[in-house]
């Protein structure tokens, strides 16, 4: 499995651990930066790259997931959140981390690294990566609704309001 990597500054030294942990344990690892630390940095770019490798490797059979760091991780969850077909989940506990994989089939994590401890944060993405998702029919029927909205802004047999 490839595992795209991204962060800003906050998250520099989580994401070079991390990715010696996930390596370790056989992954292909994807590093979208940054290269070097830089207090003013913008994330955007990072994590929409790391989401665009999840994205382009789903489209293309290859199996993946993402991880993006942050200090709170909002802002990151929210720039993966922008590429289609990207499922990102803001995880701060075990059970978010499994959560987002059974119900939602979340593809990319985010996580606040002034939040948690390195040790936590490799738990959270351990539990992630290796928790399967299930495929029930209310998860499947539910995620197919955000990827309707996602590709025309609706979603056949339910009301949603316009901008």
């Amino acid at each position: 499995m490839r595992i795209h990597v991204a962060t800003d500054h906050a998250g520099l030294e989580f994401s070079q651990q991390l990715q010696q942990h996930l390596r370790d344990r056989g992954f292909e690892v994807i590093d979208h930066g940054p290269a070097e630390y830089d207090a003013l940095d913008d994330y955007p770019s990072f994590c929409i790259n790391a989401a665009l490798g999840v994205a382009r490797d789903e489209r293309d059979g290859v199996e993946a997931l993402g991880v993006v760091f942050g200090g709170s991780g909002n802002g990151e969850q929210m720039a993966a959140n922008k590429v289609q077909g990207i499922r990102a989940a803001l995880v701060w506990n075990e059970s978010t981390a499994s959560l987002a994989r059974e119900h939602n089939n979340a593809n990319v994590i985010s996580i606040g690294a002034r939040q948690h401890e390195v040790a936590d944060a490799i738990k959270f993405i351990d539990l992630f990566i290796d928790t399967p998702f299930p495929g029930d029919e209310r998860h499947v029927r539910r995620i197919g609704q955000l990827g309707e909205y996602e590709q025309t802004g609706a979603i056949a047999g339910k009301q949603v309001d316009s901008l």
